[in-house]
């Protein structure tokens, strides 16, 4: 609901809030029942369902009442990820502990299964592949561009704005770009996507905003969790999480997906790499 509310309209929003609010009194109302609660529609309780991946209100309200069954049973961390300054360091860990969980199911729960695997296929088979991040988003780039490298696959992260340009314009139809921006509106990484987009690559975005610009210039979208921020912990540590979970799961159904030649590929980076690991002998 974080990560969508953005896209939703107001009446919308005001129905989402009040779901994720009280989960549940929500799940004890029927849809005429949340729409009066709400002041909206029943039509537009069950347009945000729908877009919240359920079917309709009635599977939205099952849901709801396992998640106050869950609440109610005490399994529920009870921690927030508000961190003080003078919290004690076990405090510290255990409320990053917990905002890291909530990060990564909050992108599980997000993530198109369908778009996901649009994107896998596309890697699966490109000829190259060139992904796009600047700051936090680039350290994930170069890891997503590693991964794949080391399953034999042609891939390259660029940081620097200019070059990542300069590689997009080279992008043909079966290449593959991968633009990955929290905000969804970084220039750096909207700019060559929108290049790679136009001389006919297949373009992703990885972004907590399915409504940004970079979205016009991505084929395939998944959306990882909107960052809770606080006055220690910055956006980008939070969306990293989120991103890099959505990296793990391009590279392994992807490696799944080209395993023949994936395997080798793994194999064979290990062992090149197997010195490096082994205690030197004088």
């Amino acid at each position: 609901m974080r990560t969508l509310a953005p896209s939703m309209t107001r009446s919308m929003q005001r129905v989402a809030e009040a779901v994720a609010g009280d989960p549940a009194g929500c799940a004890a109302l029927t849809v005429t029942g949340l729409a009066e609660l709400t002041g909206t529609s029943e039509a537009t309780v069950v347009r945000t369902a729908r877009l919240l991946g359920y079917p309709g209100y009635r599977d939205l309200r099952l849901a709801l009442a396992g998640l106050a069954a869950q609440q109610q049973s005490g399994r529920a961390p009870s921690v927030t990820a508000d961190i003080a300054v003078d919290d004690p360091i076990a405090d510290v860990v255990a409320k990053l502990a917990y905002d890291e969980q909530q990060t990564l199911a909050d992108t599980a729960a997000g993530l198109d299964t369908v778009q996901l695997g649009a994107a896998v296929a596309a890697l699966a088979g490109a000829r190259r592949i060139d992904i796009y991040g600047v700051g936090a988003s680039g350290l994930v780039a170069q890891d997503l561009g590693q991964k794949l490298l080391r399953i034999g696959l042609l891939a390259h992260a660029h940081s620097d704005p200019h070059l990542a340009v300069t590689n997009a314009v080279q992008l043909r139809s079966g290449d593959v770009a991968i633009a990955i921006t929290h905000s969804g509106s970084t220039g750096d990484v909207i700019e060559p996507l929108r290049v790679a987009f136009d001389h006919g690559a297949t373009t992703v975005a990885i972004t907590g905003r399915p409504d940004g610009p970079v979205t016009q210039y991505a084929d395939h979208v998944l959306t990882t969790s909107t960052a809770r921020e606080s006055e220690l912990r910055p956006a980008a540590m939070s969306s990293r999480t989120s991103q890099l979970l959505v990296v793990d799961c391009l590279f392994t159904c992807v490696t799944q997906r080209t395993y023949e030649t994936a395997a080798p590929a793994l194999a064979a980076s290990y062992e090149a790499l197997a010195h490096r690991h082994s205690p030197r002998t004088r």
